[in-house]
């Protein structure tokens, strides 16, 4: 399964980045291969409103069923689930251990956003 997660680094140790339109980078992942490539999300790290619409457009042409983050606002949880990408979030740590902890079975998606856009 191919899964996308909001990371502050580009690497597998490198922490998730709390937040999802903002977020400094993507890490996309196999979860079965473990291979990954980095999205870098520099586009939207200093947008004036609309970030996590991009950044939920970026992923989805990604092509992953999945996105693991700490936040997501109301906007991008929405072209996400348009996109029949699943969301997660509410996750720290590094990149590696939410991989696992996602195989593992021990994270849910989401039912909807857990912020309030920040540009009501």
């Amino acid at each position: 399964m191919k899964i996308a997660l909001s990371s502050s680094g580009n690497t597998l140790e490198s922490e998730l980045d709390p937040r999802f339109g903002r977020a400094q980078n993507f890490i996309v992942i196999d979860t079965e291969t473990m291979a990954f490539e980095v999205k870098e999300n520099v586009q939207n790290l200093n947008l004036p409103q609309g970030a996590g619409i991009q950044a939920g457009k970026t992923v989805a042409d990604l092509g992953v069923e999945a996105v693991i983050t700490g936040n997501c606002g109301p906007k991008a949880f929405n072209i996400l689930e348009a996109a029949d990408v699943k969301v997660i979030i509410g996750i720290n740590g590094t990149v590696k251990d939410a991989v696992e902890k996602f195989k593992t079975g021990k994270l849910a998606y989401a039912g909807g956003p857990n912020v309030e856009g920040h540009w009501v």
